[in-house]
């Protein structure tokens, strides 16, 4: 299966990750995943648990927000570097930079939201 990015529900699901509305890009990703065949399902699962870990950070709940995390990346990294048109690599240099920030907050710098490049 080819995922397509730039069209129905996974583009609409990164229109809103863009825009910080987390809990919905979630809900148009769920749709895809549903129907998904692996390996496709759990990069998409991957990233639904990505976008739910930020949805947890913004309503302070910085445990939900690591575990989430945790769980995305244990998924990512038996993808490789590029995979389903996205920079895996990428992604997974952003969840482990969150992961730092998120063990010691107050001694770091908040990174930037990991973004979802497509290659």
């Amino acid at each position: 299966m080819k995922l397509d990015w730039t069209d129905g529900e996974l583009a609409d699901g990164l229109r809103c990750y863009r825009s910080r509305e987390f809990f919905a890009a979630h809900e148009h990703w769920e749709a895809v995943w549903l129907e998904a065949p692996e390996p496709e399902k759990t990069l998409l699962q991957a990233i639904i648990q990505v976008a739910a870990a930020f949805h947890h950070f913004e309503r302070g709940n910085n445990i939900g927000t690591r575990s989430l995390l945790l769980a995305a990346l244990r998924k990512l990294d038996s993808y490789q570097p590029v995979f389903a048109g996205l920079d895996v690599d990428r992604i997974r240099d952003d969840l482990r930079a969150w992961l730092v920030f998120l063990d010691a907050p107050s001694q770091l710098v908040r990174p930037p939201l990991p973004q979802l490049h497509l290659i």
